[in-house]
């Protein structure tokens, strides 16, 4: 006798972090503990669009959670040639990509080109009023939101020296950094101010502001809202050293709105799940491409479903169900 036929999900979208492609040889990381894979990078994302385009079903969208090219890039004059390289490896299958920023995106661009470039597609939503802060939202199927958030919004990187935000960003990381190198973060890795480093950002006041009201919209709507960011914002889903730093302001602000369900992230490349029983939120923080070896993969697609939302894991991306409350 045959089975119940498999449920049809409401969308399905795709997601990969951290893809930082750069044309040079492999070598480790900053600490040493993992290999970062340059080159072969781009050949992993090209495995992942295939995955996507082959779909019976295709995914409605694809959410790149930022750090498209390496910041290496910048040094050796090649940020507008890898970038070009990682788009035409998009471009060839035609799913429309939602693209995050991270902290190498600034070590590659200022703000203002970034903008003017390829990989903002806030045009695509509808982005924060004014202003230059890089965060919109978009509905892929009616009941459904996702939001775009900026990390860097407050931050060293991408600011420019004199602004406002830059010198906010340089009080509040100096409270808790005192190191002449500020990339490097301060404490033990168990203590949460190892979160005030220079690889890190914050929300401004503007930008909360503006996700409260898109989020109290959504729960007069009965909506059902995903979160992305490059940066994670719960202590369980990825190490503290990887946090946005006022990621309790925004962990109190998901816990005032029911309509949260979900929040994506990249940055920290072992990748990290939690989910808050308080809230009944998912925090999901993706593995990294750049630090995937050449024989496994790291990329997603998640079904949408009235209840639930299912990420179907390839390489070392592990599956996972997530209940909605």
């Amino acid at each position: 006798m045959g089975g119940l036929p498999p449920e049809t999900p409401i969308f399905s979208f795709g997601v990969i972090a951290d893809i930082q492609y750069a044309d040079v040889d492999e070598r480790y990381n900053y600490s040493r503990t993992a290999m970062r894979y340059y080159r072969n990078s781009v050949h992993l994302l090209r495995n992942a669009r295939q995955s996507w385009c082959e779909s019976a079903v295709k995914p409605e969208f694809i959410i790149q959670l930022g750090d498209i090219i390496d910041g290496v890039n910048h040094s050796h004059r090649t940020s507008e040639q890898a970038l070009e390289r990682v788009m035409a490896e998009f471009s060839r299958c035609p799913i429309p990509v939602h693209h995050v920023w991270g902290n190498h995106e600034f070590y590659n661009f200022s703000r203002r080109e970034l903008f003017l470039s390829k990989i903002n597609s806030s045009g695509s939503g509808v982005p924060l009023p004014g202003g230059d802060i890089y965060a919109y939202t978009f509905s892929p199927f009616p009941g459904f939101t996702f939001v775009v958030l900026d990390g860097y919004d407050v931050s060293l990187l991408g600011r420019e020296d004199g602004s406002v935000k830059y010198r906010d960003a340089h009080q509040l990381i100096t409270q808790f950094n005192d190191s002449e190198d500020l990339n490097s973060p301060p404490g033990r890795s168990e203590d949460l101010e190892q979160r005030f480093s220079m690889f890190n950002g914050a929300l401004s006041k503007e930008q909360l502001d503006w996700l409260d009201s898109v989020l109290s919209s959504a729960d007069e709507k009965q909506e059902k809202v995903t979160i992305v960011c490059h940066l994670p914002v719960h202590p369980r889903s990825t190490t503290n050293m990887c946090l946005l730093w006022n990621y309790d302001e925004v962990l109190g602000m998901i816990k005032a709105h029911r309509s949260v369900v979900c929040f994506i992230s990249g940055h920290d490349h072992d990748g990290g799940y939690y989910s808050d029983k308080d809230t009944g939120v998912h925090h999901l923080t993706l593995e990294g491409v750049i630090e995937t070896p050449p024989h496994s993969d790291a990329f997603g697609t998640i079904s949408v479903y009235s209840d639930r939302m299912e990420l179907k894991g390839f390489g070392r991306i592990p599956d996972r169900v997530c209940l909605f409350r």
